[in-house]
């Protein structure tokens, strides 16, 4: 087991967060958006993941009531597909997941892509985790989906002893 329960305002998670590609505000105690959130930091520190979970009201994408991974970056030497198995598997523990599973979007002008039988894949790992490619956002983000039957089975969080409750 790699993650443990982190917070929204986790300097820790912070400094990993700050260096992902989708941070909008650098150095700002708290890197998660509005509203419920799961946050986990691997015990290496060198991972971050968050499950966002808006209400759908208030989501302008197709995938509105999905749960959504709103950052995952890992530095470390684990399998990111595992990686997100395990983050699933942990929010699963906390919600019952919506009808429409968890989204993820990837912008391929940011991250490099895993060539695959002669074609680009931007998000790559998702797939190795048993999300599929399920379209593009307007902005040209790549959208990847794992519905509810696919996910895996709910595994219990550990707790960092200096990490505020996000719920």
């Amino acid at each position: 087991m790699n993650w443990r329960l982190s917070g929204r305002a986790d300097p820790r998670a912070c400094a990993i967060a700050d260096r992902h590609y989708n941070r909008q505000a650098h150095g700002t105690p708290q890197f998660v958006p509005p509203g419920r959130c799961l946050v986990l930091i691997s015990e290496d520190e060198q991972a971050v993941w968050v499950t966002s979970y808006p209400f759908a009201e208030y989501v302008q994408h197709a995938w509105a009531g999905a749960w959504i991974n709103s950052l995952f970056r890992n530095e470390g030497s684990a399998r990111a597909s595992d990686l997100i198995r395990q983050a699933v598997a942990m929010t699963r523990s906390i919600w019952e997941p919506p009808a429409l599973g968890i989204v993820s979007f990837v912008d391929p002008t940011k991250v490099r892509p895993t060539v695959v039988r002669g074609g680009r894949i931007y998000g790559y790992c998702y797939r190795k985790a048993g999300w599929h490619h399920v379209g593009f956002t307007k902005g040209g983000l790549w959208a990847w989906q794992q519905l509810p039957a696919e996910m895996p089975e709910p595994q219990q969080i550990p707790i960092l002893q200096e990490a505020a409750s996000p719920l």
